[in-house]
């Protein structure tokens, strides 16, 4: 795993991925071995074609304004329907603008002179209602948007209380009663709003300002039953989605692709690069009586969990990810931001156990007191502003200082001033690229999602973590879980893509007469 924007020399899988070759009711992703008879159902047919998906090699397709407006409004509707499905805690929240902006300071000019504008014509003699009776026609407009469609009887009472026409005569008359109107709305929001909306509601009964200010602070609540609403909506959406999600994801995006056809460049461009990352490492094997070795040509399955592997390492900062994880690439790149600092804890403390030894073995309490003040100091290390080698000095002077008061306190000696110094020369110089320690925490990561990525049953899997990564089992096997989680629905959306991308990486070019490639199994 890269420390900050470092990407670590591309590492095999290996043939030690284990084997590609499943009973038809452990299948993954639509693939199906040639020889399965279920292949005209799931994955390649018996022609290597793809049953599901229809991209294919087509002329350049000039879009029209329209087309990219419908492209983009799909994309939207799939990005919003993924992250109702994978992110049970996803929620709309107000629009906070950052303090001091240029948008803030407009948007706050422009309520200003609103208010303003409404108390200066109520204050008139006589008043003037022009601005008020927008205002009162806006609120009626919010009201209605809370009811159901069979909530008739309320939606009379609304319309026939706030009928603009007849407010307008009263307001022609100055018999507008601006403050009982009030009082119905306020009655009105409490019938409608959620339980976490009742103090809001009780504020407002209680209001003794103007009643301009009563009516700004009528708007706020409102602002805020339509985020309750749009959240409430959202939950229900979700529950729809969680039986249908895979399915309208898959459905959506194949009519995205449909209109662009590129849409699956780069996905393509990720595949083959796992793909060829396995066959520069995959060795020739020796056939019988042949002196010559042959290629062995990596399975569906095993390019499919290499692939995701690249996934878990990708480099923002140069590339966009695939088109089929762009849904995810928030998520994924906090998976990446967490699984990057645990690797630096690790490293640190794999360096502080093997330097010291015997004089801090057998102490849990020490070694989680280590590990939370390193976390605390390393927090925000992916920060542009942040300065690892800066923070990694403050570690390493912190956890002399914490090492010498617990060997003291049990009657050892300090530790010398060559032993310190060294700790933190080893310490600092974790950041090198080819640092051992560094190279060993990267590799024992790696081989550990690799085998949680490619187990049928990966649950499992999360619990076997590799000697050298026990300090951080616990953050390891949540980052894991998350990311496991991701994979898996990935797969159940874009598996059948995935399919007719490898089978023509795979098939586009003929082997020599007499050669034919080998699958690895």
């Amino acid at each position: 795993m890269p420390l900050n924007d470092e990407r670590p020399a591309s590492t095999s899988s290996g043939n030690d991925h284990g084997s590609d070759a499943e009973s038809p009711s452990e299948r993954r992703d639509g693939f199906t071995s040639a020889s399965d008879p279920e292949s005209s159902r799931d994955g390649f047919t018996s022609d290597g074609s793809c049953k599901h998906c229809t991209p294919s090699p087509s002329p350049v397709k000039i879009l029209t304004m329209d087309e990219v407006v419908e492209s983009a409004k799909e994309l939207s509707n799939l990005c919003l329907a993924h992250e109702l499905i994978v992110n049970p805690s996803f929620h709309v929240e107000p629009n906070r603008l950052p303090p001091n902006s240029i948008w803030k300071v407009v948007r706050d000019i422009a309520h200003k002179a609103f208010w303003d504008k409404l108390e200066s014509e109520l204050n008139d003699d006589p008043p003037e209602y022009r601005q008020a009776i927008r205002l009162l026609e806006e609120i009626r407009e919010l009201l209605l948007s809370f009811l159901n469609p069979d909530a008739s009887r309320m939606r009379t009472q609304i319309m026939g209380v706030l009928d603009m026409d007849l407010i307008q005569q009263q307001a022609d008359n100055d018999a507008v009663d601006i403050q009982g109107l009030a009082a119905y709305i306020i009655t009105t929001m409490e019938k409608m709003c959620a339980p976490i909306r009742e103090e809001e509601i009780k504020k407002l009964r209680e209001n003794t300002d103007n009643i301009v200010t009563l009516y700004r602070e009528i708007f706020r609540v409102l602002d805020l039953m339509t985020l309750d609403m749009v959240n409430h909506e959202n939950r229900r959406l979700a529950e729809y989605l969680k039986v249908a999600g895979v399915e309208y994801e898959r459905e959506t995006f194949q009519s995205i692709l449909d209109k662009t056809p590129t849409a699956l460049n780069r996905t393509t461009s990720w595949i083959k690069s796992a793909l060829e990352m396995l066959s520069a490492n995959t060795p020739s094997e020796q056939t019988e009586g042949q002196g010559k070795g042959q290629k062995v040509v990596p399975g569906p399955f095993q390019i499919l969990d290499a692939a995701f592997l690249i996934i878990l390492r990708w480099d923002y900062a140069k590339a966009p990810p695939p088109e089929t994880w762009m849904t995810d690439e928030v998520c994924l790149q906090e998976i990446q931001r967490q699984l990057q600092q645990c690797q630096v804890v690790n490293g640190v403390l794999l360096i502080v156990h093997n330097t010291i030894g015997g004089p801090i073995q057998g102490l849990p309490s020490l070694s989680d007191r280590l590990k939370r003040m390193t976390s605390v100091l390393l927090d925000g290390m992916h920060n542009p502003n942040f300065n690892l080698d800066e923070a990694l000095e403050s570690v390493s002077a912190q956890i002399c200082c914490e090492i010498n008061k617990s060997l003291t306190e049990r009657s050892y000696s300090s530790l010398t001033p060559a032993l310190q110094a060294s700790l933190k020369g080893q310490i600092c110089s974790i950041t090198q690229k080819n640092n051992p320690i560094r190279t060993l925490v990267e590799d024992r990561l790696q081989h550990f999602f690799k085998a949680v990525i490619s187990d049928p049953k990966p649950q499992v899997r999360l619990e076997q973590v590799p000697a050298g990564l026990t300090t951080i089992k616990p953050e390891l096997m949540a980052i894991a879980a998350k990311f496991i989680s991701l994979v898996k629905y990935n797969r159940d959306v874009y598996g059948h893509f995935y399919a007719d991308i490898i089978r023509k990486l795979l098939f586009s070019s003929s082997p020599p007469a007499g050669d034919p490639p080998q699958e690895s199994q």
